[in-house]
């Protein structure tokens, strides 16, 4: 129960209380909010193709495509201010897709598909996701703002530089989401978005789809160096991340912070030969600061899968991996057994 003298406190900060006396009214279940989503877009697919003979015509001009577009999202933004059923909002999101691709297919024809385009969309999809009053809408649109970051960094050669961007940013909202506590939901939204994108990221990377983007451009820095940025972006948000942790709990002595930030190091060296790996850690990590299972769920996914993609495209004899694997499982219990002998963890009820 929660007393008076705290109930008021948090009234006064302008926190809402659900009052017990008037119970919330019941969600719908999964699979009819799913069929309300896909009937959302399959209306507005309708709707966008009854006018599709205006669209074609709108596409000769880039100004026209331009004030169409802008028209569309204006439309969805207004229509998610009035509205909280699935169907609409569906529907609204779907609209609001077919008027950034006017927009884009206008940025196009002025700019081309140049770095100037990118960035273009990258503020667009930024200005979106911040004023969208919709949680789907915010976090597709923090999708879209990070592909469309990693492709304005392409540009230049740094497209692994992306994934350490959207590292920090994600970790920089997630441990601030009670900062913002009238737009956590917002916060919430755009750090899944960011998540999802950091999973595309790392698939983008094991199928080489990065390496040919940065092949075909021009690097103002080398392979190592690339490599060696990427590498302390991912150990700059790990460490934002363990000074959350220190903070949440008792402060270690400055030993103690010696060895962790040496671990820290040790991961970023190795992520430069492992691909994968310090985000792995990192989001893992980040979700176990949060106390967010699903974050922890994806760290620990993208780690089992940077350690298998590096396992299987080792060119090594299979005798030469089964000894790897042993010292790493040796590694790993001894580390285990370190840490708890050190917080003085036993396994006794």
């Amino acid at each position: 129960m929660i007393t008076s003298t705290v109930k008021q406190r948090l009234v006064q900060a302008g926190i809402t209380l659900n009052d017990p006396a008037s119970p919330l009214p019941p969600s719908s279940p999964w699979f009819v909010r799913a069929l309300q989503a896909f009937s959302g877009w399959l209306a507005g697919l309708f709707l966008l193709g009854f006018i599709a003979t205006a669209v074609v015509l709108v596409l000769e001009s880039p100004l026209a495509s331009l004030v169409a577009g802008g028209t569309l999202i204006g439309s969805a933004f207004a229509l998610l201010r009035v509205t909280h059923n699935d169907v609409l909002e569906h529907m609204a999101l779907a609209f609001s897709l077919a008027g950034q691709l006017l927009m884009a297919w206008s940025a196009i024809d002025v700019w081309g598909v140049t770095a100037v385009l990118w960035w273009i969309l990258l503020v667009l999809q930024s200005g979106l996701a911040l004023i969208m009053p919709s949680q789907a809408h915010r976090s597709l649109s923090a999708f879209l703002a990070s592909l469309a970051l990693t492709m304005a960094l392409s540009a230049i050669g740094l497209a692994q530089e992306a994934k350490g961007v959207v590292l920090l940013t994600m970790t920089w909202l997630w441990l601030n989401e009670c900062r913002w506590y009238k737009r956590i939901r917002a916060v919430q939204a755009w750090g899944f978005g960011l998540l999802v994108s950091l999973l595309g990221l790392q698939v983008m990377e094991y199928s080489g789809l990065q390496t040919e983007l940065n092949a075909s451009n021009v690097h103002w820095l080398n392979f190592w160096l690339a490599d060696g940025l990427s590498a302390g972006l991912v150990a700059l948000a790990l460490v934002c991340v363990i000074h959350q942790a220190f903070r949440q709990r008792t402060t270690p002595v400055m030993t103690q912070r010696l060895m962790v930030y040496a671990a820290v190091a040790l991961v970023a060296v190795v992520s430069v030969y492992m691909p994968g790996l310090g985000v792995g850690v990192a989001v893992l990590f980040l979700g176990f600061v949060i106390a967010l299972r699903v974050v922890m769920a994806i760290g620990i996914l993208m780690l089992l899968v940077a350690v298998s993609r590096y396992y299987y495209s080792l060119e090594a004899t299979l005798l030469v991996k089964s000894l790897m694997l042993l010292a790493m499982g040796i590694l790993l219990l001894s580390i285990r057994w370190g840490v708890t002998r050190w917080l003085g963890v036993t396994n006794e009820p």
